[in-house]
């Protein structure tokens, strides 16, 4: 669990400092939620997958460390990761309305003021960035089509500190609302489910290019197909915990049990005044 992660990830700094250490959360909501997965979390997971697909690791060596309710959720393929990051660094010649769209296609939110990791403004030739990951947003300063500077700053009073010679970029969702995405999503919704429309909130939201909350639930409609941990560390050694049999056999029957109840709440009582939720069939989302 994440527990037992972050104690591993303790004692492996502890006897093994120059070993690269990534890890891979499972997504901090119930299976079958209303809500989304927190973006923190989201962006370690999709930091460990792109860094398994830049190559090789240090001399010393990886270790993925993992949860079992994370190794059961499926992830994006591989082939979904291709362009999701970008290199950026003072001199660079980049179009801040290009990085913009960049930005919106890898699930950051466009806001008035940046607070939260995953946020981003826009101030004339200024582009202020929250990276998760990083522990102070960035602030990007453009002259025409070069960036000029790039500076920490500090979210509260907004003030600029620190100078840095550059940065990467990584997506922040696992679900890009492209129009190959949305497309895809449209026809195996409208082929699991029927007919969607006005009442359907999430059917309009995604038709339409915009986030719904929770949509994250329907991943495999915007994936085809969706892979595993397990096919990104390809030939490595996997080794599992004591008591990993049990804790799978538990998130196994809990995810039914979720399943289960929201087959049954489908206009039933007070949920059917709530807007309609079509789950998915478990073995979608996870493994068995």
């Amino acid at each position: 669990d994440d527990v037992r992660m972050a104690r591993m990830a303790e004692t492996l700094s502890f006897f093994a400092p120059p070993l690269e250490r990534l890890e891979s959360p499972a997504w901090d909501c119930l299976p079958y939620d209303r809500v989304s997965p927190n973006p923190e979390i989201v962006a370690r997971r999709i930091h460990t997958l792109t860094r398994l697909l830049e190559g090789e690791p240090a001399r010393a060596g990886r270790v993925v460390l993992t949860t079992v309710s994370a190794l059961l959720q499926r992830v994006p393929p591989r082939a979904a990761f291709a362009g999701a990051t970008r290199d950026l660094a003072v001199g660079d010649k980049c179009d801040p309305r290009e990085l913009v769209e960049f930005l919106l296609a890898n699930g950051y939110e466009r806001s008035g003021t940046v607070m939260e990791a995953g946020e981003f403004a826009v101030r004339g030739g200024i582009v202020d960035l929250f990276v998760p990951g990083r522990a102070e947003p960035l602030r990007l300063d453009f002259f025409g089509d070069e960036l000029d500077t790039i500076r920490t700053f500090d979210p509260t009073s907004q003030r600029s500190s620190a100078r840095i010679e550059g940065f990467v970029v990584k997506a922040v969702s696992e679900v890009f609302l492209d129009k190959d995405s949305i497309a895809r999503f449209r026809s195996g919704y409208r082929e699991l489910f029927g007919a969607a429309g006005a009442a359907d909130p999430l059917y309009e939201a995604i038709s339409a290019g915009r986030k719904h909350l929770g949509f994250e639930h329907w991943l495999p409609l915007f994936h085809q197909p969706l892979e595993t941990l397990l096919d990104y560390v390809g030939d490595a050694v996997v080794v599992l915990d004591h008591q990993a049999q049990q804790a799978r056999d538990a998130r196994l029957e809990l995810i039914g049990e979720y399943f289960q109840a929201r087959c049954g709440m489908a206009g039933a009582g007070p949920a059917a005044l709530e807007a309609p939720y079509h789950p998915l069939p478990p073995e979608r989302l996870y493994l068995n």
